[in-house]
């Protein structure tokens, strides 16, 4: 019997099955969109667009897959933050609220005086900023009271799918839960005391679990739409950089998950929390892993892969024609021009209305420095990269600073599938860098806590070091890494430089 993760993304959902040695059967993927309603700083989802692409992703896997080896459980991979207000029926009462959207700005301040940083960081694992979960229902409790009257649960992406594929009740991961900095990560439940704070009623959030528990059944109509078997087991699965750790045998020490997608997030595995005044002054997060007894610190940029997919849609329309005629991918059409050599153009890559860490500020943006006439597009194309990459390098350096050493990277995701990416990252990051069998590491994870939930082993982390393989390790080159070091001390001087300049330019109407 097979077993299919879910992974919901920011802008997307990919659904793939797996067999019992990680093999992939089928896949399928649909995009959605984001939606910017208001000012500056709001960005929402329609939860019936993530719905109606989850249904047509696993269809797509199912039929893909055939019916040799049937579905026996399904879990999801999840992005964090994001959340809906759902009714009894399972219906969204409104938009989701995006992980992207910082509007709740006020409400995450009324909690820094109300409580101080470093005491919710040391109870939630989180440092206190309004991408959360809870400013957000905060702000939706002050802003659209009538919504929040109508509300059964809040609900974020894993479990807005679980529900609504038939689970017996609401339910969230320690995962999940902990990305809505109201979760106690050491006492592993929902923190009273912010939560009563707030004014927000424990009967409104979903029950936490561990992942990997059965919460459920595929309902018999689900099944029949979804071209599955009836009976599927419903499984809890996790936040996607705990799940896509688990998926590529990050379940020790030393060795870092780098999730090349919308986001460049780079997550690793701790044996105990690290809960550090280091940790909270670079906004690093510290929470539970999918692998019961371990923990895990994500560092991200939100403008990852995105940055990429704004080039396409903005400059390569050309490309875009081409390789509608001709079947190719835009993204090989676009690196194809890249410059192969290291460039002298720096990019800040805060286009998004929040930086990732270490900085989360809402108030920077984009720059592209270092232009002249004689600026091409290939060396455009590499400096967004570069732009990318020196940021995530900065994280490892500050993670360093908290006692944090990574040793190789584990890439996964979209970008794992580019030897020019990759060959990149280990250029700039001056350590080794493996690319595994399975790109599809978030949705692998998932599978394998299905497989958990469904008995089929007893611990998700050991049969990921069982399957897990290491197809190919890109190291870096000395004298290329040597260059990047000379141009990462100028990198690391951007932000500083021009942070009171862009804080004022974003005062602007």
């Amino acid at each position: 019997m097979s077993l299919m993760g879910v992974d919901l993304g920011t802008t997307g959902v990919k659904a793939v099955i797996f067999n019992e040695e990680g093999r992939i059967l089928g896949s399928g993927y649909r995009e959605y969109r984001l939606i910017y309603p208001g000012p500056s700083g709001w960005v929402e989802l329609d939860p019936e667009e993530m719905w109606a692409a989850t249904v047509l992703a696993i269809r797509q896997a199912s039929l893909q897959a055939g019916s040799s080896d049937p579905v026996q459980a399904l879990a999801v991979s999840s992005m964090g933050e994001t959340f809906v207000p759902i009714g009894k029926d399972g219906q969204a009462l409104r938009n989701a609220i995006a992980n992207l959207d910082t509007r709740a700005s006020l409400q995450a301040r009324f909690i820094e005086d109300r409580f101080g940083g470093l005491t919710v960081f040391q109870k939630t694992g989180h440092p206190i900023h309004p991408m959360y979960t809870l400013p957000k229902i905060l702000w939706l409790k002050e802003n659209q009271p009538q919504i929040v009257a109508r509300t059964w649960k809040f609900l974020c992406g894993e479990d807005f799918l679980l529900y609504r594929l038939g689970a017996s009740e609401a339910v969230t991961d320690w995962t999940l839960a902990s990305r809505t900095m109201g979760f106690d990560v050491v006492g592993k439940n929902w923190w009273s005391e912010l939560r009563g704070a707030l004014g927000i009623d424990e009967a409104l959030l979903p029950q936490p679990l561990p992942s990997g528990r059965p919460v459920g059944t595929l309902t018999d109509d689900l099944a029949e739409e979804l071209d599955l078997p009836k009976g599927v087991l419903l499984a809890t699965g996790g936040h996607d950089q705990p799940c896509g750790c688990l998926g590529s045998g990050v379940v020790k020490g030393g060795v870092a998950m780098d999730a090349i997608g919308t986001v460049d997030c780079i997550t690793v595995a701790l044996s105990q929390p690290v809960l550090s005044e280091t940790m909270w002054n670079n906004n690093f997060c510290c929470y539970p892993h999918t692998v019961e007894d371990l923990y895990v610190t994500v560092t991200w940029s939100w403008t990852g892969g995105i940055l990429l997919r704004w080039y396409r849609d903005t400059f390569a329309t050309e490309e875009k024609s081409v390789a509608i005629r001709t079947g190719t991918d835009v993204y090989d059409l676009i690196l194809a021009q890249v410059s192969q050599e290291p460039t002298n153009i720096f990019v800040l890559p805060h286009f998004t209305p929040t930086t990732g860490t270490p900085y989360m500020d809402t108030r920077s943006s984009g720059v592209i420095a270092g232009l002249n006439l004689n600026t091409d597009r290939g060396q455009i194309i590499r400096a967004l990269l570069e732009g990318i990459n020196y940021e995530m390098r900065l994280n490892l350096e500050r993670l360093r600073e908290a006692g944090i050493v990574v040793s190789e990277i584990r890439a996964i995701g979209g970008g794992a599938r580019s030897p020019f990416w990759l060959q990149l990252k280990a250029d700039m990051f001056s350590l080794p860098v493996v690319r595994l069998s399975v790109t599809e590491a978030a949705a692998f994870g998932a599978a394998l806590l299905a497989g958990q939930a469904a008995g089929k082993w007893s611990s998700a982390g050991q049969r990921a070091l069982e399957t897990v393989v290491r197809e190919r390790v890109f190291e870096p080159r000395a004298d290329v890494a040597r260059l990047y070091d000379e141009r990462f001390a100028l990198y690391a001087d951007l932000y500083p430089t021009l942070r009171d300049w862009l804080h004022r330019r974003s005062a602007l109407s």
